[in-house]
This record gives structure tokens, C-alpha cells and sequence, in this order.
């Protein structure tokens, strides 16, 4: 089966908010055996939507729409489609005592505009919002099927999953399923090269690579009959990229690096401190938004100027004085120091220079000192990162992380 997706909204074509909406159902659709060939944009006009609308019903099995459904007049969607498709819109009972009930616990009252929403199209397949007051719907009409969804993700996504996905599931006749690995340290080209042949030989289970500021995700789908045939198709390839791309595959259940991280110290009761120049704190605030890092974290400094790191980490003004801030001898002397001071088990230093400004022939932007402590060892590396600030501090604290990570399994 084929599907197209029509986003609706003048929002959208101005650049006011993004279309994160597309590329989540696509990729949602394609765990589904299901193929994506068009991304539509489309403004709050109804005459432009249904020339969309005819369009992608020519050429795809199934069109989902995001947006639209909304109480106010330019919220024309379900009216345009329902029009096009040649179906009257009927009230819902059900979606009405709903909406009234949302406002009820909000205490506010409920505009009589919002009625419009629980008006649907006859014959429907009604999908529950329970994250705001706009109903979706599914739509079959001969062999096509219109699925309408609401704009925002806190919306959107809960009712896909909830309720389209194990729709078209249902109509697949297939089981899918997937496992993402998770990598890093090595180049999207390198990576390419050598998984090359698998991925031109690829059929079931096929590998659809990403790549996000320094990492690089691998996912890995099969289809079969039963969820034991599928991963049996799965298991093999995944191992097989493990041993081709060691020690860089992190994970291959879709983990951050800073789970599996908070993870492999959780499995040994070990804790760990940060002591961070250039990331301004990134290292430490990342790492706490993880479940479970209270047993793990201790405690972050952020010591980003000279005095700093002398007063709280007893970094040496010598070392300052001869070498600068940035260099490998001073960022390993913040992790020693940090240790002493905290007692954990573990350490983590960052020193670098994440622009715009600040660099010179000899220390451009980019260049990074990382060094990580670990039961009375320390490791250091030298980065020379490219990128704007943001995406420079990002690589410094993820390069950090996999330090870590090796020291913890005896990589390095």
C-alpha cells in the first residue's frame, strides 16, 4: 500500500512551526510495510485542499491529513474532505459529551463553536482524542482510506498510535517489526562501507540508516507472520552489524548514550560527578533528565572561567599560565580534581573552545579536550569538532559519554 500525507496549515508554509509531523508518520508508517511518496503542505483554503485532496487519491491508497480540525472558521478539513468525498457531516453524541466533559474538568465554559467538532463524517471510523477536544476519523471510500488527525504532536501521535496504527496493521496481514541501533564514533561514510553489502542485499530484514549531529542511527525491520519470525530475521542482521561496526554500536534497543551510560553504572551501584568549561552545564543537564540518574549523578560544577576551575577543582595556575584552559593537561586535571573533591566513582571533564569566537591558529573553534576518570584511571581525547556552538557542545558531551562507556566495558 501506498500513503501521502497533507499537512494542513498556513502556519506551516510560512516556516511559523515545522512539519515534525510528516517525517514522524512516515517513519511510523514504514514499520508498517507501508510507502510514503508524497508530502503535501497545504493552507487553510478549501479550494486548494480538495485539488490536493483529488490528487492524492489518484495516486495513493491512503491519505492522512494533520490539522484542521480545530472549532475555529478556517478549520476546514474535515468539512473539504468530507465535501470531496461526497459524505454529509453527522453529529457524534459521544464526541460531544466528551468535549463538553474536557471543559467541565478545566472549569471553563465550552464556546458553541466547539460543537463543530463532534460533527463527522457519516459512516466513519471515529479516533478518540484524549489530549484535546478534536475527534479524528478514519474514511474508506472504495478502495482509498482518508485518515484525518489533529495538528498538535501531544494529539496526533497518541491517537496514530492508539488507534491507526493497529488499523492498518490489521489490513497488512503481516507482523512488522524493527530494533534501531544506536551508534557512535565512527563517519556515515565509514559506517556505509562497511554494512555496504548488506544493505544492496538487503530485502527481509532491511536497514534504513540516520544521522543526527555526530550519531548515527541503523534501523533494522522485517516483516513475517508472527512476532518470533521476526525477530529471528532480525537477530542475525543485528548481530551482524555489531561485530562489523564494534566497538561503535552502543545500543540495539533505540537508547540514548546517556541511558545506556546511566544504565551501565546503574547495573554496578557506581556513581558519577561532571566538572564542564565549553558545555556550560549541557553534560550534567542531560544526564539528570534520564530516570533513574539520582542513584547515579552526584553532582555537576560548571567551571568556565580560569578561577573557576583553580578554586573549585584545583586545577594548577601553572598549567593555566603554560598551557591554557584548553588543553589536554588542564582537562585532565579537572577530572582529577573533581574526583578527589566528590568521591564518585566516576568522572567526566570537558574544555573547549565551542565558538563563534575565541579560536586562533593554534587552538581554532572546535578544538575540545574531553578526559574521563574511572576508579583511579583517567582517559583524555582530543576533538577537533566543526559545526555552529550549539552542535559543537552537543559532540563534546555525547564524545565524553562514550569515553565512559568504553572505560566501563573494558574498551579502552
Amino acid at each position: 500500500m501506498n500513503a501521502e500525507i497533507i499537512a494542513v496549515g498556513t502556519e506551516l508554509l510560512m516556516g511559523q512551526i515545522a512539519n515534525t509531523n510528516a517525517q514522524y508518520l512516515t517513519s511510523r508508517l514504514a514499520d508498517l510495510g507501508i510507502n510514503v511518496y508524497f508530502h503535501i503542505v497545504v493552507g487553510d483554503n478549501p479550494g486548494r485542499l480538495k485539488s490536493c485532496l483529488d490528487q492524492a487519491l489518484e495516486r495513493s491508497d491512503i491519505v492522512i491529513t494533520t490539522g484542521g480540525l480545530g472549532p475555529t472558521k478556517d478549520d476546514l478539513t474535515k468539512e473539504t474532505i468530507a465535501e470531496a468525498l461526497g459524505l454529509p457531516l453527522v453529529l457524534h453524541q459521544e464526541s460531544l459529551d466528551y468535549i463538553r466533559d474536557f471543559f467541565e474538568k478545566l472549569n471553563r465554559p465550552m464556546c458553541e463553536n466547539n460543537v463543530k467538532q463532534a460533527y463527522l463524517p457519516a459512516g466513519c471510523e471515529i479516533i478518540p482524542n484524549r489530549n484535546g477536544t478534536a475527534p479524528g476519523c478514519i474514511v474508506r471510500k472504495g478502495e482509498k482510506t482518508v485518515v484525518m488527525l489533529p495538528g498538535p504532536p501531544k494529539e496526533m501521535i497518541p491517537m496514530f498510535e492508539e488507534t491507526v496504527f493497529p488499523y492498518f496493521e490489521g489490513k497488512t496481514h503481516q507482523v512488522i517489526g524493527s530494533r534501531m541501533l544506536k551508534i557512535f564514533g565512527i563517519g556515515e561514510s565509514e559506517m556505509e562501507t562497511r554494512i555496504m553489502d548488506l544493505v544492496e542485499q538487503q530485502s527481509n530484514p532491511t536497514i534504513a540508516p540516520y544521522a543526527n549531529d555526530g550519531e548515527i542511527s541503523l534501523r533494522v525491520t522485517a516483516r513475517g507472520h508472527d512476532r518470533d519470525e521476526v525477530e529471528a530475521l532480525i537477530a542475525p542482521m543485528v548481530q551482524e552489524i555489531r561485530k562489523r561496526l564494534y566497538p561503535h554500536v552502543y545500543s540495539d534497543a533505540g537508547e540514548t548514550l546517556w541511558e545506556v551510560v546511566i544504565k551501565l553504572l546503574l547495573e554496578r551501584g557506581w556513581t558519577l560527578s561532571t566538572a564542564e568549561s565549553c558545555t556550560g552545564g549541557m553534560l550534567a543537564s542531560s544526564l539528570i533528565s534520564i530516570p533513574g540518574a539520582s542513584r547515579v549523578f552526584d553532582r555537576g560544577f560548571v567551571t568556565y572561567s580560569n578561577e573557576a576551575k583553580i578554586q573549585e577543582l584545583g586545577v594548577s595556575r601553572e598549567t593555566l599560565d603554560t598551557l591554557g584552559a584548553v588543553s589536554r593537561e588542564t582537562a585532565e586535571e579537572m577530572v582529577k580534581g573533581l574526583a578527589e573533591r566528590t568521591g564518585t566513582t566516576a568522572g567526566l571533564a570537558i574544555s573547549g573552545i565551542a565558538g563563534p569566537d575565541g579560536g586562533t591558529p593554534e587552538k581554532p573553534v572546535g578544538l575540545v579536550y574531553v578526559a574521563a576518570f574511572l576508579n583511579g584511571r583517567i582517559e583524555s581525547l582530543k576533538l577537533n569538532l566543526r559545526g555552529d556552538r550549539q552542535r559543537i557542545r552537543t559532540v563534546s558531551c555525547l564524545n565524553a559519554l562514550d569515553l565512559l562507556r568504553k572505560m566501563l566495558l573494558g574498551i579502552v
